[in-house]
């Protein structure tokens, strides 16, 4: 609770602070806690499940008494004939014809009256409570999804910003280095020393440096971009992350995580909610072969008038009223009923077959997530030791070249090969931070550090 407090105050002051032009200074949990308030499809799957609890009181409705008013003022222009037989002892010897037109009715007419139904038994809408609150369930679940969902990608994008930091900070020092010997170089050059071979060949050094620099820097605005996109933040904001790809570099936290058990995975829970709203289904169209029963009720006030004046003259009005119960019994509808049950039959089976499939395909998932783990770490403790051994053997060469015993072109390789371990190295560490996401997304215990 105190997390989402802290999410919301700060993304309310998120805005001042883009007017202001300050900086915005986020960690991983506090990134993932704006996220899960303002990330636009965790919005969705939040108005889903209002959208759901909308349709519990919809169903619940429906078995509530149903109150309708009625009102109606009517005009007659032609009021209707209707014709009697010219027979005694009601007939007329002065017309000819064998019937008498007679005119019933008046000019004006007009009713007020109140129509009530209650159900009293309708096997479908006790089914259907049933799957509204089933189908609640599972918008639940669904927005369980996205979360784990938009929890992974901001890790990763997360990862990805302090990785494409951390490059430029390499790449920084690997510059001012190299400015360093370049100059060292040029005045060698100039007292005659070494040849202008010598200086070239650190210029090109330096000139590959800068460029893998202006590269980082690119990659960095990119992976911010991302961020915040993942973050539902506007663009314009400026983030700045206060943590180290160091702090989350923990082995002990990342080997205990191969051990874990993990829990059932959302993607399961999700199947079987939906096998049981088919088989809610299922039961509902077999409940449509029993009758209803509904009670029903009216009462009624109506009026007439030659006159429109006289139309609502209180001894011109009568009362009526009526209780009753009416019964539907199904008895022939095409077999249609019997169609959509074996559809359903169906389905269940399509959705078992799919249930078992992802089952399977989960313990695939969680082998290869451990397995690559395990071979990420493995990578970057050999790519730990091989920037060491790079360091080690770049100050070497460097001695060996300012005492003239070495020369140029090994401190230059030197240097070309602590940069390419520097850049294996946060390439592991990137690989092993996502894999072991990977892991906890496959194991099912991705958002549980989360709290809501």
């Amino acid at each position: 609770m105190k997390k989402n407090l802290f999410a919301i105050w700060l993304f309310l002051s998120l805005p001042f602070a883009a007017m202001a032009q300050e900086q915005v200074l986020l960690t991983l949990e506090e990134a993932l806690a704006i996220s899960l308030e303002n990330n636009v499809d965790v919005k969705n799957a939040k108005l889903e499940t209002l959208i759901s609890k909308a349709t519990v009181k919809e169903t619940t409705a429906s078995g509530l008494p149903q109150i309708t008013g009625t009102f109606d003022l009517n005009y007659n222009p032609a009021i209707p004939v209707v014709f009697l037989p010219n027979e005694p002892p009601f007939g007329d010897p002065s017309i000819p014809s064998d019937v008498i037109p007679a005119r019933f009715g008046v000019s004006y007419q007009s009713s007020l009256g109140a129509n009530v139904r209650q159900m009293i038994f309708d096997g479908s809408f006790f089914v259907g409570l049933r799957a509204a609150k089933t189908y609640k369930q599972l918008t639940d679940y669904d927005l369980e999804k996205t979360e784990i969902d938009v929890i992974e990608s901001v890790k990763k994008a997360y990862y990805g910003v302090l990785v494409n930091e951390e490059r430029i900070r390499l790449a920084q020092a690997n510059l001012s280095r190299i400015d360093t010997l370049l100059n060292e170089t040029r005045a060698l050059n100039e007292a005659g020393f070494v040849e202008k071979i010598d200086v070239s060949r650190i210029q090109v050094q330096r000139n590959n440096s800068y460029t893998q620099l202006e590269r980082s820097r690119a990659a960095l605005e990119i992976s911010n971009q991302i961020l915040k996109l993942q973050m539902g933040l506007p663009q314009e904001y400026d983030l700045v992350l206060t943590e180290e790809l160091k702090d989350f570099n923990k082995l002990t936290e990342t080997i205990d995580l191969l051990d874990d058990p993990g829990s059932d995975r959302i993607e399961v829970k999700q199947l079987s909610t939906n096998i049981e709203l088919v088989g809610l289904d299922l039961k509902n169209n077999q409940s449509q072969y029993m009758p209803t029963i509904d009670l029903v009720g009216n009462i009624l006030r109506a009026g007439a008038g030659n006159d429109l004046s006289s139309v609502y003259n209180k001894q011109n009005w009568f009362g009526s009223s009526l209780i009753g119960v009416s019964m539907s019994i199904p008895i022939f509808d095409g077999l249609a009923k019997s169609a959509r049950i074996q559809k359903n039959r169906i389905q269940m089976q399509q959705l078992e077959n799919q249930k078992y499939f992802i089952q399977e395909s989960i313990k695939n998932e969680v082998f290869s997530a451990k397995t690559n783990l395990k071979n990420d770490l493995a990578i970057l403790q050999v790519q730990e030791e091989n920037l060491e051994l790079a360091r080690e053997v770049f100050d070497m060469s460097r001695i060996k070249y300012t005492e003239g015993v070495g020369s140029n072109l090994e401190v230059v390789e030197a240097d070309a090969a602590l940069i390419e371990a520097e850049i294996n190295f946060l390439s592991a560490l990137y690989d092993g931070l996502v894999s072991k996401v990977d892991l906890e997304k496959a194991l099912g215990i991705l958002n549980t550090s989360i709290e809501n």
